[in-house]
């Protein structure tokens, strides 16, 4: 089965050329067996390990069918969907579909969380043959009225048992209500456990089962280690040294800030590598994996995240530095090597702690292999790294900074006292009418300022205080800057200093913002009558309101 070409199975000569340009002529066992009643229109259940090549094995048929029904695409209704569990995958999927439909003259577009949904919507509106997308965003896009799945003619799941894990089968249940019945449908999963045996029964129609192997079986070309070391610091010496090979290689973490850290570390001792988790954005995450797929970066420091969807060819060595809790984790974790007939080497490091709960979960995954008392130094570790690679220095990147220009104030609305409050009254300005007529009002009272402590008068240390909020509003004469800062009073002669935005004595903070009255000069707040000759601090506990106001309800 083997020695199958994809030209012998009825595959549209479009895609043999597309996929003889890639190398691949001949067919693995889950394409051979999947192929000819999927290209039938039939509903296929493909059961295969991680690495099997599933991905071809649905996108060939899918592309086929559409091609072959003739339909034009309509905006916002695709023709054809494909879901998957994670980002990462949807991204994956789509690298490996795009040629292939592209080659029968479809297009396709990606829908997943993390990034905005603008792009999205808008290439849902130009129309769009194949959308592969992850469960949530689709389910919103769906929601807001973007797409319509009544025209889809193929549905595939892929990786549903990981969807059954990540809790994403009610809404995946509820897309699948919105695909036409009579569609065709494909599923691949490795096992068929957390209702995802539900899936098929209730949205697959006679469908035919193939199962290259045992479910959560490992890969025949994989050899698996089992490294002991006694405390952390001979784990950190033995990790830099599995890291310091030619070769790419994966580190797996139990969580983010562990995979962040460690790949910081690496890189700084001369490894250069990247990290892969859940904190990272999706451009962050396109950037890491575009530097370890190019080989500037060898090694990739990541979470469980990085365990479903990530093909990079290859991955010589995985290290589980953190041993994952259950065998499914493991085996999934572990496929990133040795996948599409290469082989690879997986490492598991465990601490003398670890050693019960490591061995119970080998056990699960059917990995027989004996422990090793290693050290960084052991003939068994030197050998598995093989050829060391040269110390590269990377200097780390830094973040992009937005630099705003300084606001421009124009001299009339200087004059015309244009301030910025952050109140609750927002803006506040005045004329020059009435700033002058607000000097006159500020003269005749004499407000305190926070503490109880008189304010200065005219041509005292602050000059006159203008009305107008944290960032003393100006008349006319004044037009200085927000703040106090180097304003120049001209109607009282002082110049403010400092200019703190706690020691404004009219300003109420979280009160009403003060207004211009021609009768009553400035209200800044509830309860100031104009008979008050000091004002009271009521409601506010950073300034009082200035002598003189007017109620302002």
């Amino acid at each position: 089965m083997q020695d199958t070409r994809f030209s012998d199975l009825g595959v549209p000569a479009p895609m043999v050329d597309v996929l003889a340009q890639q190398g691949k002529e001949t067919a693995f066992p889950i394409q051979a067996d999947t192929l000819p009643d999927s290209l039938r229109g039939k509903d296929v259940l493909g059961r295969g390990r991680t690495g099997s090549g599933k991905t071809i094995a649905f996108a060939i048929p899918l592309a086929a069918r559409l091609a072959a029904s003739g339909r034009k695409r309509r905006a916002g209704r695709p023709r054809a969907l494909v879901l998957a569990p994670t980002r990462e995958l949807a991204t994956q999927i789509d690298a490996t579909l795009a040629p292939l439909a592209k080659a029968m003259g479809l297009n396709t577009t990606t829908i997943f969380g993390g990034v905005g949904q603008g792009r999205q919507v808008d290439a849902l509106r130009g129309g769009v043959d194949i959308v592969v997308a992850c469960p949530g965003r689709l389910a919103d896009l769906m929601q807001q009225g973007h797409v319509n799945l009544g025209d889809i003619e193929v549905t595939v799941l892929d990786e549903a048992d990981h969807m059954a894990d990540m809790g994403f089968l009610p809404g995946v249940t509820k897309i699948m209500q919105a695909t036409p019945e009579q569609g065709q449908r494909l599923l691949f999963s490795a096992t068929l456990d957390n209702g995802v045996d539900k899936l098929v029964k209730k949205f697959l129609h006679d469908p035919v089962m193939h199962s290259v192997d045992e479910a959560n079986s490992p890969v025949e070309a994989m050899t698996h280690h089992l490294f002991e070391v006694p405390d952390a610091d001979a784990k950190k010496d033995l990790v830099r040294t599995l890291a310091s090979g030619s070769g790419r290689r994966i580190m797996f973490m139990r969580t983010k800030h562990h995979a962040k850290r460690l790949a910081k570390q690496l890189t700084s001792s001369g490894i250069p590598a990247v990290d892969l988790q859940g904190n990272l954005s999706q451009g962050a995450r396109e950037r890491n994996l575009a530097k370890f797929s190019s080989g500037e970066a060898l090694v990739l420091v990541a979470t469980d995240v990085a365990a479903r969807g990530v093909h990079v060819d290859n991955v010589e060595l995985v290290v589980h530095v953190d041993p994952p809790t259950e065998h499914k984790a493991y085996l999934h974790r572990s496929g990133r090597t040795a996948r599409a007939g290469s082989s690879g080497d997986v490492v598991t490091i465990s601490l003398p702690a670890e050693r019960r709960d490591v061995a119970q979960m080998m056990r699960a995954a059917a990995i027989k292999v004996a422990p090793q008392q290693v050290t960084s130094a052991s003939p068994a570790v030197t050998e598995l790294v093989g050829e060391v690679a040269p110390i590269r220095h990377v200097a780390p990147e830094q973040p992009a900074q937005q630099q705003r220009a300084p606001k421009q104030r124009s001299v009339e609305s200087e004059g015309t006292g244009g301030g910025r409050r952050r109140g609750r009254g927002g803006r506040s300005g005045g004329t020059a009418q009435a700033a002058q007529s607000a000097s006159a009002t500020g003269a005749a009272g004499s407000g305190t300022r926070r503490g109880g402590r008189p304010a200065e008068a005219e041509g005292g240390r602050g000059g006159q205080r203008s009305e107008g909020g944290r960032g003393a509003q100006r008349s006319d004469a004044s037009g200085g800057r927000r703040g106090g800062r180097g304003s120049e009073a001209a109607a009282s002669g002082g110049q403010r200093r400092g200019g703190s935005r706690r020691a404004s004595s009219d300003v109420v903070r979280g009160g009403s913002a003060p207004v211009w009255s021609s009768e009553g000069g400035y209200a800044a707040g509830r309860g100031a009558g104009p008979e008050s000759g000091a004002g009271r601090r009521r409601g506010s506990r950073r300034a009082s309101r200035p002598a003189g106001a007017a109620d302002r309800h």
